[in-house]
């Protein structure tokens, strides 16, 4: 069998106009030949008398660019783990050959599989990616098409807090980068692998499974003093093989609400395939906050939209058997806009992520107890959430905040509102759960529960006297993306300061936040009320 196929592949030869080892210079690329044999590919350069052979059933080989490609070997199985130490980057004259090559890779690896009876039935076996399992191919499709877009690149790179704060948190660490292998895990347009070799990375392994990979190659390549220690590799990370460990990780992992679109899932993931048990991750930690919020002007913009389904009388057709869905359905939607801090109504809690340690499971299911304490006598309207990411640098630690009254950020704010607030009075105490349950459109399903505790005399037996739920999708957000409304302040009122989060220290919940201010004034809540009662 080897023989007959030894005797097939033996002139299939391919010639290369450059082969480098992944761990040299580029400088020391030299002319050489593919050659296809029974056992594998045999690739050897001009400046080497020994050629490498690689195993086609266990090597990874995978496209650079149009005429640039990367051949990774399988190392020493000694800890019966695969570990892919060796590598060379092959590149052919032109597109059509690059094509020619890959092509037989493939046909060279499905006929070994059919000769040894593996695959009766002549076809390819392929396994499934962890990300397929997770994830429906609609939903992945529309996913990597979206951020394949340069306008949407444009859009995050715009964000100067993000990008700004990124780029103060690497140039900051030098130290941490100098020298060292960087992964960029969903490296989009590849600024944060231009980040990294500028503050003076060894090499970068820019990882990027949408079409954007073309794009950062591109930005890259016009960047040369920087273009050769970047390698970008278009693949997602649960399925790409990297010739070496890394010891730092840099990624923008974040979404809404910090774990929308579940890319959270393949940094941790990332961190297991590749990062060495010493590495270091940027960023390291995440926390999600929450507070309790008054908002008479959001609840009634909410509820007015549902008016449309009150007409007895739409061309002949009474539309107010689907009053009560649509209400409901415009309440299942997260809110997520720019709000005034002075809308909580509450000192915020947080919790933490710590992307170091934490298992890829526990981000299927986030069960999240609430407990606050109301500052002021007001309407519950619903749970208000941001986030903050910790680079943990060894010279500095920085955050990167998307806070209420922060320098606004492309995430701005979340806040999930109840068809049903619930009333407070200043001192009491307010629970509940937020629950977040992951689902296979790269989202969450959100469950919220707010209840508030008795009050007055007999209060320490407890018990509680009014709760309101509410059911949201993550994934289909309601972005209304204003910037804070200016709310009226009472006489004896006095402006607050901002959100602070750049000294807080993650291990102790007692931490300073920001300031609650105090409700709108006692005639602007009574106009609202008349307005709602109107509804």
């Amino acid at each position: 069998m080897a023989d007959s196929l030894g005797q097939k592949w033996k002139n299939r030869e391919f010639n290369l106009s450059s082969v480098s080892n992944l761990s040299s210079d580029a400088s020391s690329a030299s002319p050489g030949i593919a050659r296809f044999t029974s056992d594998g590919l045999q690739i050897q350069s001009e400046s080497q008398q020994i050629p490498l052979n690689f195993d086609l059933q266990t090597a990874q080989i995978f496209k650079l660019g149009s005429v640039q490609s990367v051949c990774i070997m399988e190392g020493s199985d000694v800890s019966k783990t695969a570990s892919y130490s060796t590598g060379v980057t092959i590149q052919f004259k032109n597109e059509e050959e690059c094509e020619a090559f890959h092509s037989a890779v493939q046909q060279w690896i499905k006929e070994v599989n059919v000769q040894a009876g593996n695959l009766p039935n002549g076809t390819l076996a392929t396994s499934k990616s962890k990300f397929d399992e997770k994830i429906e191919p609609s939903s992945a499709k529309m996913y990597f098409h979206y951020y394949g877009q340069l306008l949407h690149q444009q859009n995050m790179l715009q964000d100067y807090v993000r990008t700004g704060t990124y780029y103060a948190a690497v140039m900051e660490n030098r130290a941490d980068f100098t020298g060292r292998v960087v992964v960029d895990v969903g490296a989009g347009s590849g600024i944060l692998s231009l980040f990294a070799a500028q503050a003076g990375a060894k090499h970068v392994y820019a990882v990027e499974a949408s079409e954007m990979a073309e794009y950062a190659r591109k930005l890259i390549a016009g960047n040369p003093k920087l273009a050769q220690r970047i390698t970008v590799i278009k693949g997602r990370v649960e399925d790409v093989e990297l010739p070496e460990k890394a010891d730092i990780l840099i990624s923008e992992p974040m979404g809404t609400l910090l774990v929308n679109e579940r890319m959270l899932e393949s940094y941790v993931i990332a961190r297991d395939r590749f990062l060495t048990p010493t590495g270091k991750m940027f960023p390291g930690v995440g926390r999600i906050h929450m507070a309790p919020f008054t908002d008479e002007y959001l609840f009634i913009e909410i509820a007015n939209k549902a008016l449309f389904w009150q007409q007895q009388n739409y061309y002949g057709v009474d539309l107010t058997p689907l009053h009560g869905t649509a209400f409901q359905g415009y309440f299942s939607q997260p809110v997520v806009d720019a709000f005034d801090p002075r809308l909580l109504i509450a000192p915020p809690m947080f919790h933490v992520l710590d992307f170091t340690k934490m298992k890829e499971e526990e981000l299927y299911e986030i069960d999240i107890p609430l407990r606050f304490i109301a500052s002021v006598g007001t309407r519950v309207h619903g749970l208000a959430c941001w986030f903050d990411v910790l680079f943990n640098g060894s010279t500095v630690q920085r955050w990167l905040t998307t806070a209420p009254g922060s320098p606004t950020t492309h995430w701005y704010q979340l806040r999930c509102v109840l068809s049903q607030p619930i009333y407070v009075m200043a001192g009491q105490e307010i629970t509940g759960r937020l629950h977040l349950i992951a689902h296979n459109a790269q989202s969450y399903t959100i469950y919220l529960t707010l209840s508030a505790k008795m009050w007055g005399p007999g209060a320490e037996q407890g018990g509680i006297l009014q709760t309101s739920s509410c059911k949201l999708d993550l994934k289909e957000p309601y972005y209304r993306m204003s910037q804070p409304q200016a709310y009226p302040l009472a006489q004896d009122q006095q402006p607050q300061p901002l959100v602070q989060t750049q000294d807080i220290h993650i291990q102790n919940q007692e931490l300073e936040e920001p300031e609650i201010l105090q409700q709108p004034s006692p005639n602007s809540c009574a106009q609202i009320d008349s307005l709602i009662q109107n509804i």
